[in-house]
């Protein structure tokens, strides 16, 4: 598999592949490259940091001499960019983080990657770059950007970069827009980790209006197996959509869960919604089901599991929770 350099390695979807390439290949070596912020933690890679072919660097996307210094001694085969600030609601409370690492940090590495001629860089976008899809047929590729918060914003600023250096230089780049990820190592703040650990004490579960936002869901492994399939099958300057074909509204996803833990519906709390809350996110996946992929995890499957691994690993997520953590009037951090 050879070298993999992994920014953002430390977070949840980055942790979970990074786990997923060492348990798959035993040729490969993989560097993680994390400011270790609030959700990229040094626990979420706790079960490989002894492995001879893992190593970690703490470093910002942000600081081109350590990044530049980092990569080159590494001369990686592929450089895969998780490295992001990821949170819808923290983006409109305050914008200015989301655009220096989405943007500017996205810069760097493009950058760097065209002065040490790096053979691969791969770039986790995400599906909210094309906006509500409400009254619209699902997005292709070649759709057009809609973004509706700072976050999505400047995550299509990121994607327009990546294409811009394609063009101009012939960076060897390519694109990856996964839907909503599910699973273990994910921040207490998202909506399947807090309606879980906010379930399991019994606590009221709010959702934002009717619950009757859509989402597909795809579980983290099967996005780890799409990923490694585009690195290997995938063309330089192209852009894939990695969808879960599971849509669902969240009063579902949460109704799912309390089913699960036998808990009862009438924890469910509605409240206020957030401003430009977009209700639908979808993605027709052609591209990636050409190059062999399709998920294996099933819905139910999945909750199932990443419940179970949550209610098993509290000693990961209790340290996180803050003392509001389960006050109603503490903004919700569903997707």
């Amino acid at each position: 598999m050879g070298r993999i350099f992994v920014a953002g390695g430390a977070g949840f979807m980055g942790s979970n592949f990074v786990r997923f390439l060492l348990r798959r290949y035993n040729d490969v070596n993989v560097l993680v490259y994390d400011k270790l912020t609030y959700a990229g933690r040094k626990e979420n890679l706790h079960d490989v940091w002894s492995d001879g072919r893992f190593k970690f660097v703490r470093g910002d996307i942000c600081n081109e001499g350590l990044l530049l210094r980092t990569i080159k001694d590494f001369q990686p085969d592929v450089v895969v960019n998780f490295a992001a600030e990821t949170h819808v609601d923290r983006s409109i409370n305050e914008p200015a983080p989301f655009l220096k690492t989405n943007v500017l940090g996205v810069f760097n590495i493009l950058e760097v990657g065209r002065r040490l001629e790096v053979p691969l860089i791969v770039h986790i976008s995400t599906d909210e770059v094309y906006g509500d899809l409400w009254d619209r047929e699902a997005a292709s590729e070649d759709a057009s950007f809609r973004p509706s918060s700072p976050y999505s914003a400047s995550k299509a600023s990121g994607d327009l970069m990546c294409q811009a250096y394609w063009r101009t230089y012939g960076l060897p780049v390519i694109i990856v827009r996964p839907s909503n990820n599910y699973g273990p190592y994910q921040y207490p703040e998202k909506l399947i980790p807090k309606t879980i650990i906010r379930a399991l004490h019994n606590s009221p579960i709010p959702i934002y209006g009717k619950g009757n936002q859509v989402r597909d869901w795809l579980y983290v492994g099967d996005f780890s197996e799409a990923l490694d399939m585009i690195i290997r099958k995938g063309k330089s300057g192209e852009i894939y959509n990695v969808p879960g074909f599971n849509e669902r509204r969240n009063i579902e996803v949460v109704e799912a869960i309390l089913r699960i833990m036998g808990k009862p519906l009438s924890l469910i709390k509605h409240v206020e919604d957030r401003p430009g809350h977009d209700k639908r996110y979808s993605m027709k996946g052609e591209r990636i089901r050409a190059l062999g992929w399709k998920p294996k995890t099933s819905w139910i499957e999945g909750l199932k599991k990443t419940v179970k691994w949550y209610l098993e690993n509290e000693w990961w997520w209790r340290p996180l929770l803050s003392d509001d953590y389960f006050r109603m009037d503490t903004p919700w951090k569903g997707s």
